[in-house]
């Protein structure tokens, strides 16, 4: 049985390690034993702030084999309308194949209705081909053009 639940600190390291395992992931983060305090930092942030939802998922014998992030944006367009971001979703690679991403983002739609979003949004990196398929599986469609400036 998986449960999807809200992370706690102790999960950071688990997150991070999700997060760093891939191509681009290896690039900009620094996992390592012990964690570097801006990470904790950071959940600490996302904790206390009410429209951001880290979550985890984890195996009956309490691993963590997934996260996500869920942002609720309130903006004035849409007539004030809610959008849901979703990010830094991850699977770890044992686990791949067998529909935690889908069970994933199924939480994560159901949580932006009940925010009463009108839309749930995401970026990805167009180097990430299978996850970008992926995200057309499920129903979202590449309708506009994101841009970033990295900032140092």
């Amino acid at each position: 049985m998986l449960t999807i639940r809200e992370a706690k600190k102790k999960d950071v390291p688990s997150i991070v390690s999700l997060i760093a395992n891939d191509t681009l992931g290896q690039l900009r983060e620094d996992y390592r034993d012990p964690l570097p305090e801006k990470y904790y930092d950071a959940y600490k942030n996302i904790f206390a702030d009410p429209n951001q939802e880290l979550m985890v998922m984890e195996t009956q014998s309490g691993q963590i084999i997934g996260a996500l992030q869920l942002s609720f944006i309130q903006y004035l367009t849409y007539q004030g309308g809610i959008r849901a971001q979703i990010e830094a979703v991850r699977v770890h690679e044992d686990y791949r194949g067998q529909g935690i991403g889908q069970q994933l983002f199924q939480w994560a739609i159901q949580r932006a209705k009940e925010k009463k979003a009108h839309l749930v949004q995401l970026t990805t990196d167009k180097k990430r081909s299978k996850a970008l398929k992926f995200y057309e599986n499920l129903g979202f469609t590449a309708s506009h053009v994101g841009m970033k400036l990295h900032l140092k």
